[in-house]
């Protein structure tokens, strides 16, 4: 089929769009001074109208992130009405409460003006170093309020045409343990805000103002229409599920299919929320919502406001799924993945034929901070667990496609050497972690820091005390954790979410992640898998 001028005028639109989201994502990356964010690439940015519609989002970040910019613009417009907003204004929050993810992730957005008035937002966001807390990296899994989680954000204006707002950034800085990082991570955010708005300029110039809102009507539009259609394929009614926490508190959900394309979501009878940092904000949860659902429909879309325009997602406020002040939500990616399997099992149910379709459980992310003791240095990582099974293919190893669905976040070993005081021994698979089953669970893995010089660790960890189960008769995953190695080699567990540990010179952090379930009898596996999963050291 011929493409014609008018459709292929859109599809460099369409491209130009998401291609300034990327690049603005990829310049937070690069000139960013924290080693987690440079060497594990976590950032996200998008681009949005002044309606607060999300037009183009980075297309390599984690798909999580999808609905905390949209989520959070809308209270920037609050404080700060567009009428009020001069050209160079750029602001930052990171309020759990306001559409924010927790302390240490900075939320900053950028309005482009179209004749004098602001019509696009350009937003970024990543987890800087340190910004407070009881512990580094905001990583204290003993807060029981969200003013022990690190120094709380309103939108406030932390630029003007003129540069950085210096008292606010002083501020900042000093509720930081490694201020320059803060500082260096902060620029970073507004460099690729700055980009991005750049680029949306330069494509208003060539489309004009109002070939460009035509186009996004249309681009916008069209994915709907596609997601629209890929629920559709869903059976229509009612159809329930629900996962637990470690600690036992559940996340229950109810998937109502209209079967023409139109889903609610809700998560009436999920617990109350607790005084601890396993909540969850609304925007983190409200992403992975629309992970788990798009799961569902072609991965190739795009991911915009038609995305999020047929899925209605009710979070009862003052639940585990939407924390209410002063309740913590550091914690939230167990509660998150949680509420993404408790999708899963429901729409498992709804799924035509035997019953034998969807997918088991997944070991998810174990994140962790390394901090110093004698002089400021902060390392902060997390290592994923092996996916589930699913009812035709066996899970992938040490991926985050449960919690984010981006690429692999962990950082390379070399680099992490070269800044900070440890030596990264190991990482690697760890052999029969996945479930057995008819389909294998994913392999969770093992990394060894060796410390240098005394440190602190902090844990912040769930699917291990309860390990990830099986599906269809599968065999549930090995069940991960967190220990200490003793300089000669003796190793003892830590917490699930340990606080402040001491780890000395010569001693070493080891985490080991869950493996995922299995999916169908383990009898009923082929023996060519089993087979090649010994040669390949998966199974011994």
């Amino acid at each position: 089929m011929t493409l014609s001028e008018a459709d292929l005028t859109a599809e460099i639109l369409r491209n130009a769009l998401c291609v300034a989201a990327e690049e603005a994502g990829i310049v937070v990356v690069r000139s960013a001074y924290s080693a987690f964010i440079v060497e594990g690439a976590d950032a996200a940015a998008a681009i949005l109208d002044v309606r607060g519609r999300l037009i183009a989002h980075s297309m390599s970040t984690a798909l999580i992130q999808c609905a905390s910019l949209r989520s959070a613009l809308p209270f920037v417009l609050k404080a700060y009405p567009a009428d009020t907003m001069a050209p160079g204004d750029v602001f930052v929050l990171n309020d759990v409460y306001q559409g924010g993810i927790h302390a240490n992730d900075l939320l900053v957005f950028r309005p482009v003006f179209v004749d004098g008035t602001p019509a696009y937002f350009t937003g970024t966001l990543i987890h800087v170093a340190d910004l407070s807390g009881l512990s580094a990296g905001g990583m204290a899994s003993d807060a029981t309020d969200v003013f022990l989680e690190g120094l709380q954000l309103p939108p406030v204006r932390i630029a003007t045409a003129d540069g950085l707002v210096d008292d606010l950034v002083r501020v900042l800085a000093a509720n930081s343990r490694t201020p320059d990082r803060l500082v260096g991570d902060l620029r970073a955010l507004i460099a690729g805000a700055n980009v991005a708005a750049r680029r949306l300029e330069e494509i208003i110039d060539a489309y004009t103002p109002d070939g460009l809102a035509r186009g996004v009507a249309s681009y916008l539009a069209h994915t709907e229409a596609r997601m629209r259609e890929g629920l559709a394929a869903l059976p229509a009614g009612t159809f329930r599920g629900e996962y637990r926490l470690d600690d036992g508190h559940r996340i229950a959900v109810a998937v109502t299919c209209d079967g023409d394309g139109g889903v609610v979501v809700d998560f009436d009878g999920t617990d109350e929320q607790v005084p601890l940092p396993v909540n969850s904000g609304f925007s983190q949860t409200h992403g992975g919502v629309m992970y788990a659902i798009r799961c569902f429909v072609d991965p190739e879309l795009p991911m915009n406001e038609g995305c999020f325009a047929p899925v209605d997602v009710r979070l009862p406020r003052g639940t585990l799924v939407h924390c209410t002040p002063p309740f913590p939500g550091g914690g939230r990616f167990g509660t998150v993945a949680a509420a993404e399997e408790a999708i899963f099992a429901a729409l498992t149910g709804a799924a035509p034929g035997d019953g034998r379709g969807g997918v088991a459980a997944s070991g998810i992310l174990q994140a962790f901070s390394i901090s110093g003791v004698r002089r400021p240095w902060l390392h902060m990582a997390f290592d994923l667990g092996g996916t589930g099974a699913r009812h035709d293919s066996d899970g992938a190893d040490a991926t985050g496609a449960l919690f984010g669905g981006g690429r692999n976040i962990v950082p390379q070993a070399e680099p992490v050497e070269a800044r900070l005081p440890v030596r990264i021994e190991e990482v690697s698979l760890i052999p029969d972690s996945g479930g057995a089953g008819r389909t294998r669970g994913g392999l969770g893995t093992r990394t060894v820091i060796r410390m240098l010089e005394d440190a602190r660790v902090d844990t912040r960890g769930d699917r291990l005390l309860r390990p990830p189960p099986g599906a269809a008769g599968g065999a549930p995953g090995r069940a991960g954790g967190y220990y200490r190695e003793r300089a000669d080699g003796t190793r003892e567990p830590l917490g699930t979410k340990a606080t402040r540990q001491p780890l000395a010179a010569g001693e070493a952090l080891v985490v080991e992640t869950s493996g995922g379930g299995g999916h169908g009898y383990p009898a009923e596996r082929s023996p060519e898998a089993a087979a090649r999963d010994r040669a390949d050291g998966k199974t011994t």
